[in-house]
């Protein structure tokens, strides 16, 4: 069985950094993280689409990529938990870009609710944005990307991923627990058909979304939010910020990791330690 991942010890660090001629979707990739990451894979020059439950916003944001970088940039609508829209909105992104050489996970939601007071139905629906949704993004991936021989995954995970965190996300501690053991899994199952699977656990960044749902959830807990360590400046001497994280992935997605593949790398700026 053939593995096919160059050597690309003789290539220039400009051009293992260069994504030009390749096309990346960013799920969740209308605004914060996601937008920030597509930023840079854009900068980089891939192409870009951002596939977001709001397709108004991820129209938007793809526009602004578009004009900032001169490449092509879309946007679609997706809804990660259901199969269907997974497929609908892969086979319109073919179509505009003619491929698919990227796939990043960013998609989540973040609620927080005691144990004791989460329904089945709330615990439900964090995991099927937070781990089906990296599923089925990663499976339509791979089946577009076999063909040619060739692709990267990047699932974005989270310290909560190695640990517990704020009171109230057990549910989502669990779902991002799920999401770095598919990272390996699905490295394993993809390699023979040219694919590298990458994680990249991101410390608290201040997103929109984020600091609404820390805010949320320690309120919650009735917890000052100075008290807990994620919401806590970290050993470099501040937060992380959503450009710091869409860097590391950046790393990930580019030929610069080339020998990477199944691991999760910490971008928590030593919170972890």
């Amino acid at each position: 069985m053939s593995f096919p991942f160059a050597d690309v010890a003789e290539v220039q660090v400009r051009d293992l950094l260069s994504l030009a001629g390749r096309r990346a979707l960013v799920t969740g990739g209308a605004r914060g993280l996601g937008k920030a990451i597509a930023l840079r894979l854009a900068e980089a020059g891939a192409d870009v689409a951002i596939a977001d439950i709001d397709h108004e916003l991820a129209r938007a944001a793809a526009s602004d990529i578009a004009r900032r970088f001169a490449v092509k940039a879309v946007g679609v609508p997706m809804d990660v938990t259901d199969a269907a829209s997974v497929r609908a909105a892969t086979d319109s992104v073919i179509e505009d870009l003619a491929g698919l050489d990227l796939w990043i996970n960013n998609a989540g939601v973040f609620p927080s609710i005691p144990v004791l007071e989460t329904e089945d139905a709330a615990w439900e629906s964090v995991f099927a944005v937070n781990a089906r949704g990296v599923f089925n993004g990663s499976r339509e991936a791979a089946r577009r990307m076999a063909p040619g021989g060739s692709g990267v995954i990047v699932n974005i995970v989270s310290t909560a991923g190695f640990q517990g965190t704020a009171p109230g996300l057990s549910a989502y501690v669990g779902s991002k627990h799920a999401v770095r053991g598919m990272t390996k899994q699905m490295a394993l199952e993809f390699a023979p058909l040219g694919i590298r699977v990458l994680g990249v656990a991101p410390t608290f960044v201040p997103t929109e979304g984020n600091m609404a749902a820390g805010a949320a959830a320690m309120e919650a807990a009735g917890v000052d939010p100075a008290t807990v360590p994620v919401m806590n400046h970290s050993l470099i001497g501040r937060l992380g910020t959503p450009d710091d994280i869409a860097r590391v992935v950046l790393f990930c997605a580019s030929d610069m990791s080339m020998i990477m593949t199944g691991s999760t790398l910490l971008a928590d700026a030593g919170q972890t330690i």
